[in-house]
């Protein structure tokens, strides 16, 4: 049979012609749900650093300087107090998923993803009641842990129980869950900024995607791969009969003959260190995709633009209750693409998504800066007028649309899917721990670039992305409708790959 061009065995015939059952759809839709935490921190926090109450109690310098009749627009939240109560978050994700990697190979997508939920729960309840900024900071850890843990499990989730030639919709959910996070964290912000204690509200609030998620994942099972590379043959039988339907049960059997055989080879592989194996040349490949992908995703500015748009509009001449109004527009933005990423990422392919929004949001962030650069100028002690400032947020949007139909959902699907499955859980772990090492790099040193780069700091993420489209032309292959367990061939009639990944003969 062939699929996208290439030829794949019988042995796969059944997992690509699988059927989308109802108990796909929810298994999919918990796991995706994962991503609620995370968006919901993202768009929380941005929010939180601007309200009046929050920064009197944990950073009155930064009020202190807002305040200030003269001062540049670009630095007025230039505080380390206040940016490593954002990056410290990034820092605990970092540690999580690095261990993330074995608890997933050792117990389990599914109790991965509920020991991550209920971490982030106990952050939430800490962070909501804090008296000071170590209490502060101790939960924002907390909060790290658990989207570490479920950042590494879920995509592997999604990508072992999705039906291959509907993985990148199902997949894609995720990052739809975050935006989700993010819209409903901007919404409770706007309602709670009048409040004294309305950050208390926002902050403690976070415990409810929490809870939903972790409740959630009690009632899906594991994916049939987990549960076959843990010697648990008859769980898996029963786990991929619930996901395929006992109607297809002649594919059910022969997707499972091909899933037992991928997992005897990690089995018998997973004494081989994961460090050493991935260095190895014929895995050259995967390793320079699952260190660039998730790095290029937060040299776009996504992140750090999500966390501050509250700041940043303040800046160009919103005040607190306008800025989050702008803020939750671009969160509505950027769901809207998701859901068209989710409609054509299987019809059109990962590659042609990946250009035409980075074309996208290379013409946003150079534009923006070109409107900082002739309204506030290089001091940062202009005045922009409304129209302008209108300006600065629709072109934001539209990078955020760009954003939202490339690269958000691709960086979590694409390095989840390209691993054989003796690597699968660790080569996850290490694409979410680079993707955390890049966020928190990029938020401790973002309002910091502002101050110095001024305009020009929009002009260092359009940089980044004129290169990161090229790298997509040039080097990532096409991995759409293929099987997970079938993704060699990707590598093998690749341009340039092909020389460092040898014939795979089953």
């Amino acid at each position: 049979m062939a699929i996208g061009g290439l030829a794949l065995d019988d042995s796969d015939a059944g997992n690509i012609d699988a059927k989308i059952t109802a108990t796909v759809v929810m298994s999919c839709i918990v796991a995706a749900s994962c991503g609620l935490i995370f968006g919901y921190d993202i768009g929380i926090s941005g929010g939180v650093t601007t309200m009046k109450p929050f920064l009197e109690k944990f950073f009155p310098s930064v009020l202190k300087k807002a305040s200030e009749a003269k001062t540049n627009v670009y630095c007025v939240y230039d505080s380390q107090l206040l940016t490593a109560f954002t990056s410290s978050l990034y820092v605990a994700g970092l540690v999580a998923s690095l261990v993330a990697g074995r608890l997933t190979a050792a117990y389990g997508r599914r109790t991965t993803m509920i020991l991550g939920g209920f971490t982030f729960l106990f952050g939430a309840l800490i962070n909501g009641l804090a008296a000071n900024i170590a209490m502060l900071i101790s939960g924002r850890i907390l909060l790290g842990f658990g989207v570490g843990f479920t950042n590494q499990a879920a995509p592997v989730y999604l990508s072992e129980v999705a039906p291959p030639r509907w993985r990148g919709a199902f997949n894609s959910g995720f990052q739809f869950f975050i935006g989700v996070g993010v819209v409903a964290a901007n919404l409770i912000n706007y309602g709670t900024d009048s409040l004294h204690n309305g950050w208390r509200i926002s902050l403690g609030l976070a415990a409810v995607p929490a809870a939903i998620m972790t409740v959630g994942c009690l009632f899906i099972s594991d994916t049939p791969s987990s549960l076959l590379a843990r010697g648990k043959h008859e769980h898996a039988h029963a786990s991929l009969l619930k996901l395929r339907g006992v109607e297809n049960i002649a594919d059910v059997e022969t997707e499972l003959a091909a899933l037992a055989r991928s997992s005897q080879l990690a089995i018998e592989a997973r004494a081989e260190p994961f460090m050493k194996t991935i260095l190895e040349r014929r895995y050259r490949p995967h390793l320079v995709v699952a260190v660039a992908i998730p790095c290029f995703q937060q040299l776009t500015g996504i992140t750090v633009n999500a966390f501050y748009a509250p700041v940043l509009f303040r800046s160009v001449g919103f005040g607190s209750g306008p800025a989050l109004i702008a803020t939750l527009i671009l969160g509505l933005v950027n769901l809207g693409s998701l859901l068209v990423s989710t409609m054509v990422i299987d019809r059109f392919g990962r590659r042609i998504l990946f250009v035409a929004g980075g074309i996208q949001m290379f013409i946003c962030q150079v534009a923006v800066a070109a409107l900082l650069a002739v309204t506030e100028g290089a001091t940062g002690d202009g005045e922009m007028k409304k129209g302008y400032a209108v300006t600065v947020v629709v072109l934001l949007c539209i990078y955020a649309a760009g954003f939202g139909w490339s690269w958000g959902p691709l960086s979590w699907l694409v390095p989840s899917e390209i691993f054989p499955l003796k690597m699968r859980p660790a080569g996850q772990s290490l694409s979410v721990a680079v993707n955390f090492a890049a966020t928190f790099a990029l938020s401790q040193t973002f309002l910091v670039t502002l101050c110095d780069f001024k305009y020009g700091a929009f002009l260092f993420y359009g940089g980044w992305i004129f290169i990161m489209t090229l790298f997509v032309i040039m080097l990532l292959p096409e991995t759409k409708g293929i099987p997970v367990d079938s993704m060699y061939q990707v590598w093998e009639k690749h341009w340039y790959w092909q020389r460092f990944t040898k014939p795979t003969s089953t």
